[in-house]
């Protein structure tokens, strides 16, 4: 178990490296655990170098390990969410990165309400319009989020979320990553009551480094500290 200290070491010291070179400050950087096939004990040894956030892509997931880790780490669900398995996280997570309908949206709402709890949420946003990728449109994005400030009290959207294209094209990936950084700042300037920019959940392992020089500040890293995960046994 000691490569996952050595791999967030690593990471640690390369978004120190990157965030001073692009002036700005490492510790404004959420570096977030993607836990998705990882076991408990994996995740525990995570926790004890560092980890204080951790991201599931899958809400029953989430949920089985919240049962056993609890409220240690804040949770994040950053993959696809169905309307029909938002009842399985509601009080659990810390934040839902994967905003991006209005059914959605909904079923949020009336299960936060019925707890009486807000919950944080990114807008996830197809900047890159791969049909393979979830989440809104760019060109839909302002009047969504302008919709879900009036319509759902219970739903504090507090940054945006993408996901850039896997190409060994760095530009590309670039290209994205500075669009969705012009979005956010032009949804700040627009002062939308209860909306906030204050995260742009943006990079992987592969592109992080790209992500933190554009503006990105949680980067959601998985296989750089957990190593290569066999999905097909877990």
């Amino acid at each position: 178990m000691e490569i996952i200290k050595q791999n967030l070491n690593h990471i640690r010291l390369n978004i120190k490296d990157v965030a001073t070179k692009a002036n700005r400050n490492e510790n404004d950087i959420m570096l977030l655990a993607v836990t998705k096939t990882v076991d408990i004990e994996e995740i525990l040894e995570a926790m004890e170098n560092g980890i204080t956030d951790v991201g599931e892509n899958k809400p029953q997931e989430l949920a089985r390990k919240y049962e056993i880790i609890g409220d240690r780490v804040n949770w994040h669900l950053i993959g696809s969410l169905q309307t029909n398995k938002v009842k399985y996280i509601i009080d659990k997570v810390h934040m839902i990165h994967s905003l991006d309908r209005e059914a959605l949206c909904e079923e949020i709402q009336k299960r936060a309400e019925s707890i009486n709890k807000v919950i944080n949420c990114l807008v996830q946003v197809n900047i890159s319009k791969e049909e393979s990728k979830q989440g809104i449109e760019e060109a839909n994005a302002i009047d969504f989020i302008r919709n879900v400030s009036k319509e759902y009290p219970n739903i504090s959207i507090k940054g945006l979320m993408t996901m850039a294209p896997f190409t060994d094209d760095k530009e590309e990936v670039r290209d994205v990553f500075k669009g969705l950084k012009k979005l956010s700042m032009d949804i700040d300037c627009l002062s939308i009551k209860n909306i906030s920019m204050d995260y742009l959940s943006m990079g992987m392992s592969n592109d992080y480094e790209i992500a933190i020089e554009e503006g990105s500040n949680i980067v959601r890293i998985g296989t750089s500290i957990f190593g290569e995960r066999n999905y097909h046994n877990k």
